[in-house]
């Protein structure tokens, strides 16, 4: 096949896989799947699952546990106890003075342990609860000074976290992949809290 040829068939190829995407994208899809084709690196972690879907999942799982478990290490000392917990200070300052129920919601906790989480935090000084003027049957959260200064001291552990995690890949393929994941989050992040209640054939059928 002519190279031009090839080339065009492969752009439109992923064009329709991934409509979002730009022609930097493709180049670097290109390029790493290229590189990649003839590296067969074994798994780490029990059964390796027979499907595609199934092993990116379940590597997407096992770096999540992963990151959580350095997170941990990586907040010593900074009164944040878990990762979880700087993401719910993130969304506060993000978001200025939300309802709980946003905060919890955003960072897909159910009501009740979010709830909890977000007492923690409160117990612990980082946030302040008020009454919601708008409606008298919710609360609403604001940071305190102690909490923007534990955002602060975290966001310099998270990067050095973040850094250490994917120091083996470069820039590229790290924006790649954020570029091939990021509607799965989007779409599925709505998804769970437009059918929270609703069993799973009801969410699979509104998901494909």
């Amino acid at each position: 096949m002519n190279k031009t040829v090839e080339l065009v068939t492969e752009w439109g190829a992923f064009e329709e896989r991934h409509p979002g995407a730009d022609i930097g994208d493709f180049c670097r899809h290109y390029l790493i799947s290229q590189r990649e084709k003839d590296r067969h690196i074994p798994l780490e972690g029990g059964d390796i699952p027979w499907h595609p879907n199934g092993l990116l999942l379940k590597l997407m799982g096992r770096i999540s546990k992963l990151n959580s478990v350095f997170a941990g290490k990586a907040l010593e000392g900074t009164g944040v106890d878990q990762l979880e917990e700087f993401g719910m200070l993130l969304t506060v300052r993000r978001l200025g003075n939300p309802r709980k129920t946003e905060i919890i919601y955003a960072n897909i906790f159910e009501l009740s342990s979010g709830t909890d989480m977000l007492n923690r935090l409160r117990n612990k000084g980082f946030v302040k609860e008020h009454e919601d003027k708008e409606d008298k049957r919710s609360k609403r959260v604001s940071l305190t000074t102690a909490g923007e200064k534990a955002i602060d001291k975290c966001a310099e552990r998270m990067m050095k976290c973040a850094g250490m995690m994917l120091a083996d890949m470069n820039e590229e393929d790290v924006k790649l992949c954020a570029q091939l994941l990021k509607n799965v989050e989007i779409k599925f992040a709505a998804l769970w809290q437009q059918h929270k209640g609703d069993s799973f054939d009801e969410v699979y059928a509104a998901a494909t």
